[in-house]
């Protein structure tokens, strides 16, 4: 096999697969490619990551570190990654030696907002009107005015809510991109939203696209709280257009993998592209126990190079992010175990803790799946599992 190139495919046996990135993502595509008979190395330099913990075998170093990314190519037979951040420099060198997927061009696109709405403007997918404010005369220019009130944003390393600050006006302006540390932003006009919602595709070597049903999500404080499929509020035809631009955009960016693109539903009906994820996504967690072919397993199908199914969604679904702030009781600085056993009793609740210690406020710790057979039902018994959590209706 050329270096670089398609898997032949790789089939599941002694196969041994890599991933970059040692958090739950990875975790979930060890869990995935294991069940289908694959090893899984894991490159991370943190000692307990939740990856690797499950995995086969665990490189503790830098992303960076030259020695260990070419072991990891050295004992792989392709590579991926599970999240955006990881250096596009170390997908590159990886791929001189291995498959890798997705590509280090479509990352590098994926890590920077004003690349990233490029590519949305000329894949022809609508997105919210923005400028560059890269300097202090940019950030004091008359012209940003026609964008406020706005969303002040990092332009890279941004990510559940931080790296952003709300501007009502151009006064306010300086002092928000001082305080973003005066690093290159993105200035995003405010828009009328109706709802976001979110798309999960996979596409593989040969080009063909598949993709998960499109998910209805409530954001909290900038971090997702609550994930529906069937989308209650959003109709057919939005259904589809919005598969149909995400579609486009794995194509413009010659992608591999499992691509997620998030959109703004307006006032008006229309759909206006957020951000992408190169990679798996917490709003396709559900896919685990609603969908007969999860995200993990559409991830594990593209870098092996194995047939592309479109899944099935058999189980109406609710997910629930579990963040760190339900281990604590109010004012208290001491964690306890959430009531496990009142959301266990629960029918169709599905428990996913991510193997971390130590539970922070704001921090991912897992998620819950509620799944019936109908919408209505699914939302039902999740209301009841978040009145037992302590968490806010929806």
């Amino acid at each position: 096999m050329t270096a670089g190139a398609a898997p032949v495919p790789l089939w599941p046996g002694r196969t041994m697969l890599g991933v970059l990135g040692g958090g739950q993502l990875g975790r979930m595509f060890v869990h995935a490619a294991q069940a289908h008979g694959y090893r899984v190395t894991v490159l991370e330099p943190d000692v307990a990551s939740p990856a690797g913990a499950a995995a086969d075998a665990h490189l503790r170093a830098a992303y960076t570190d030259v020695a260990a990314l070419d072991a990891l190519a050295g004992g792989c037979a392709a590579v991926t990654t599970e999240f955006e951040n990881v250096p596009a420099s170390a997908l590159r060198r990886l791929a001189g030696a291995v498959p890798v997927s997705p590509p280090a061009d479509a990352v590098e696109v994926c890590q920077h907002r004003l690349r990233e709405k490029r590519c949305f403007v000329d894949a022809g997918v609508p997105c919210a009107p923005h400028a560059s404010v890269a300097s202090a005369q940019e950030a004091a220019s008359p012209a940003m005015a026609a964008l406020l009130p706005g969303l002040l944003k990092t332009a890279s390393l941004g990510y559940d809510g931080k790296g952003q600050v709300a501007v009502a006006a151009l006064a306010d302006l300086p002092g928000a991109w001082a305080a973003l540390g005066g690093v290159p932003c993105v200035l995003e006009g405010r828009l009328a939203l109706h709802r976001e919602i979110s798309v999960i595709v996979a596409r593989g070597h040969d080009g063909q696209v598949v993709h998960l049903p499109v998910q209805q999500n409530l954001h909290r404080e900038g971090i997702l709280a609550v994930t529906q499929v069937p989308a209650p509020d959003i109709d057919p035809a939005t259904c589809g257009r919005a598969v149909e631009m995400a579609a486009s955009l794995a194509l413009a960016l010659h992608y591999v993998g499992v691509l997620c693109v998030e959109f703004f539903v307006l006032e008006d009906g229309s759909l206006v592209a957020n951000e992408m994820a190169p990679r798996p996504h917490n709003s396709g967690h559900y896919s685990i126990d609603a969908c007969d072919v999860s995200q993990f397993d559409l991830q594990l199908r593209t870098l092996a190079g194995l047939p592309l199914v479109a899944p099935r969604l058999h189980s109406a679904a609710v997910m629930l992010n579990l963040l760190g702030d339900l281990w604590f009781s109010a004012g208290s600085a001491e964690p306890r175990s959430p009531d496990w056993p009142a959301v266990l009793r629960l029918p169709g609740a599905h428990l996913h803790l991510y193997g971390k210690t130590e539970p922070r406020r704001g921090r991912k710790m897992g998620h819950l799946t509620l799944t019936a057979v109908d919408a209505p039902a699914a939302r039902a018994v999740a209301l009841q599992a978040a009145a037992a959590l302590g968490l806010p209706a929806f």
